[in-house]
Parts: structure tokens; sequence; C-alpha cells
């Protein structure tokens, strides 16, 4: 984990609400991997008060990128950075994605923002394995397919790709896939994630999720972002014993 300052190289509007920002760090950029997130103070303000969690989404030699959406103060202040100003970050936190294993294909299911880490997880996986991907939105102002391949979308209304959800769009898939050489990973919102959880259960599918909460610390010192274990034995964080959980980990 390390407190930085890196410079704002770029900051590009990718659709209506969704930005992917760019800053340099040789450091950061060598030891950041996929699922890993950083927490940025959006200013030296009070508000927003507390750090928010973004996570990696790709990275090209010195310089890290970081995808958002636009839903409230701090993500809109963070929007408005311009070329040349510093970030205050700290990172990289969490768990990853384990890439390692015995399958054939990677299958990359993202809901809304969730698309964020994947670019980079694609990057990585890359020439190993086959990927397939399934992008879910509300609508077609709200895909993004940066930095990802072989990609199917799955929009609510209908105006872009498969009229439904990314879940009955991958489950539509499942007789074209070799279902015994496959893992899932997969990120969003969290009821998307439970209907995953039972999905994948059903059909017996490895899988990781990344999963999405506050994290005021970002390392686990603060406890607040627990997440109850699958046997209810126990509580994990996020931030420390996540974002990345075996999806058969947890219950959301």
């Amino acid at each position: 984990m390390i407190v930085s300052n890196p410079t704002i190289n770029s900051l590009k509007k990718l659709k209506d609400s969704i930005y992917l920002l760019e800053c340099v760090s040789p450091e950061l950029a060598e030891i950041s991997q996929p699922g890993q997130f950083f927490n940025i103070k959006i200013n030296e303000t009070l508000f927003p008060l507390l750090r928010r969690p973004f996570s990696i989404c790709d990275i090209q030699g010195d310089s890290i990128f970081f995808m958002f959406e636009i839903h409230g103060e701090g993500t809109r202040q963070l929007a408005a950075k311009e070329k040349g100003e510093t970030l205050d970050l700290i990172g990289p936190l969490g768990n990853g994605f384990e890439l390692e294993g015995d399958y054939k294909t990677a299958v990359i299911i993202a809901g809304g923002i969730g698309t964020a880490p994947f670019p980079l997880l694609t990057k990585r996986l890359k020439g190993k394995k086959e990927i397939l991907t399934f992008i879910g939105a509300r609508d077609g102002n709200s895909v993004s397919t940066y930095g990802l391949e072989n990609y199917s979308i799955s929009t609510d209304d209908g105006s872009v790709g498969f009229h439904g959800t990314v879940l009955q769009n991958f489950v539509n898939s499942l007789p074209d896939i070799d279902k015994s050489r496959i893992k899932v990973f997969a990120c969003g919102p969290n009821a998307m994630l439970r209907e995953l959880q039972k999905m994948v259960n059903h059909y017996d599918l490895d899988c990781q999720i990344s999963t999405e909460c506050a994290m005021a610390c970002g390392f686990g010192i603060c406890q607040g972002c627990p997440v109850e274990s699958h046997n209810g034995d126990k509580y994990l964080l996020v931030c420390s014993d996540g974002p990345v959980f075996n999806a058969r980990e947890i219950k959301l």
C-alpha cells in the first residue's frame, strides 16, 4: 500500500456520465493487479469527507486508469479535474482476481459501471484463455466497452443488443459454452451478484465476484465494510479480505 500523488495526464468522457481518468505513476503501474482498487481523496475540503474506492481499470506503460460514473458530488468533482492536477491516492488495496486455474474460457459478466475492473483483466488473460464478455446496462448511453473483447451487450430498455438483463443473456448463451472448462469473473450491483450466486451454484461454475461498497479507510482499520461469510460464522471485510471473493464464500 502506497500513499501517492500522481499527476493526471488525461480525463476522457466515454459516455454521457462515464469517464476515464489517466494518471502517471510508474511505481503504481508496476505493482497494481486486476481487481484491486485505490481509495481516492477527491479534494482537500471536508466535503466529500471520506475517500472513495475506485477499481483499477487499465494499465498502459507508466499510466494507471480509473473508470467511473457520475453518481453524486464526489464523482462530479472528480469529473471536473484537469490535466496537470494531482490525485491523492492510497493503494493498491485489497485482493484481486485469481487468474490461474485449469479453465479454458474466462467469462466476464459486468453490470453497469461493473465493467471498470475488466479491461486490465482482459489484457492479462488475452492470449492465455478464450474470453467471452457479457455487458449489461440500463440503456445504450450507459454501456462502456472500453478495453473489452468478444462482448455481448444487453440493455434493460432494449435500445442496444439483447433486451433483458446481462444474466438472462448469459444463461441464453450457456448451451454454446463448455461449462466444464469456464471460470466466471463478475462485477456489478449486489442484486445482480446475488442472482449470479444462485446461478453458479445451480450450474456448478467456478466464479469470482468483485463486490462494491463504501470503504472509508480501505485497509481494514475502520471495520466499516463487513460482509457475512457463506456459513454465517464470521464477517469478512470487503476492503482487505476482498473486494474479490469466491462466489460461494460470502452472503450478499
